[in-house]
């Protein structure tokens, strides 16, 4: 039995509509308007115990309503979830007790204590044995590198230096799911680092499910071994990293080192992308040539000292994606 399981998951929100101005606020008091609206739409999908997946789609796509369901905080409109073969809105405790959570920037760290004093306080709400927290604690102090700053009162700690509190928080109990939203919004490129290999190494160390949400496609491509992505509340794509980047990566790029500097280049179905001198990237669409019908054309017609496939670029794919949806809502 996986150990998430989500069965034509639907969630609908009744949404309170009001014109501006004085009159039609008048009136909202006597008679509200509203409108239905359908967050997630048969969604299903399930994960393994020890998996890391990706939960990708646009804003507004579902994905935190779906998190908040898997977690306990919402219940669905139809459908089903099974975490760890409950019903986790049903028996939210027993959920609480297998699972942690980091909602962006929501932190749960007391503000005005230091942030040892947060770890101490959720060391009795988890009813956490001294042993274990003792070896969590010193675990994530060195793997996130927080001994210089667990006696800080947490006001005073940056943005990058909480984040890390709280991921570290959310795993003190030792949960067996971990449910990232957006954990690595608004930090350094440095930060970022460290999150993620905390996450990878969480996930080797201790075989954390961890579902993670996150618009850093990078992160995604890093981090995860399996990606989900579900635009308007629906299923979109699931299945491996690669899968992603082979079945919608329409776009191949070639890395050419040519012998001569001064050529000129005429390309059919072909263009240039990037000219660093002898070294230049050439773009094409799968659909328009195969790869060796466009290395047969460069390499037959120009002389050319190497020639490489650029690996396809998760961000700008998903990027076209999104546009595309967009697109499709226009029409």
């Amino acid at each position: 039995m996986p150990l998430i399981d989500v069965r034509n998951l639907c969630k609908t929100f009744k949404v309170h509509e009001q014109q501006p101005g004085f009159t039609h606020a008048f009136k909202s008091f006597f008679k509200r308007e509203t409108r239905l609206v359908q967050a997630v739409q048969d969604l299903s999908f399930s994960i393994e115990a020890g998996e890391l997946v990706g939960f990708i789609g646009e804003n507004g796509a579902g994905k935190s309503t779906t998190i908040k369901i898997m977690t306990g905080i919402l219940y669905p409109t139809s459908g089903d979830v099974l975490v760890r073969g409950l019903h986790p809105y049903e028996h939210r405790k027993e959920n609480a007790r297998h699972i942690g959570v980091i909602f962006g920037q929501r932190s749960r760290l007391l503000w005005d204590l230091p942030m040892l004093d947060s770890f101490e306080l959720y060391r009795e709400i988890y009813r956490v044995e001294p042993a274990l927290f003792r070896h969590n604690l010193d675990l994530f102090r060195d793997l996130l590198d927080m001994g210089d700053f667990m006696k800080t009162p947490v006001r005073q700690l940056s943005l990058g230096q909480r984040m890390k509190a709280d991921i570290a928080l959310a795993l003190l109990h030792s949960p067996q799911i971990l449910y990232l939203d957006e954990p690595t919004i608004g930090l350094d490129v440095l930060a970022k680092s460290n999150i993620r290999q905390f996450i990878r190494e969480s996930n080797r160390l201790n075989k954390t499910t961890t579902l993670l949400t996150s618009h850093d496609m990078k992160a995604l491509d890093q981090v995860c071994s399996r990606v989900i992505m579900i635009a308007k509340g629906c299923l979109r794509f699931d299945g491996s990293v690669d899968d992603f980047k082979s079945r919608f990566g329409g776009e191949v790029r070639l890395k050419v080192t040519f012998m001569q500097n001064d050529l000129d280049l005429q390309l059919d179905r072909m263009r240039v992308i990037e000219d660093a001198g002898l070294v230049k990237t050439i773009s094409f669409q799968k659909k328009d040539l195969t790869l060796q019908q466009a290395m047969s054309a460069i390499t037959g017609r120009y002389p050319v000292a190497d020639i490489s496939v650029a690996e396809a670029d998760i961000e700008q794919i998903v990027k076209d994606l999104y546009q595309k949806s967009h697109e499709e809502m226009k029409r």
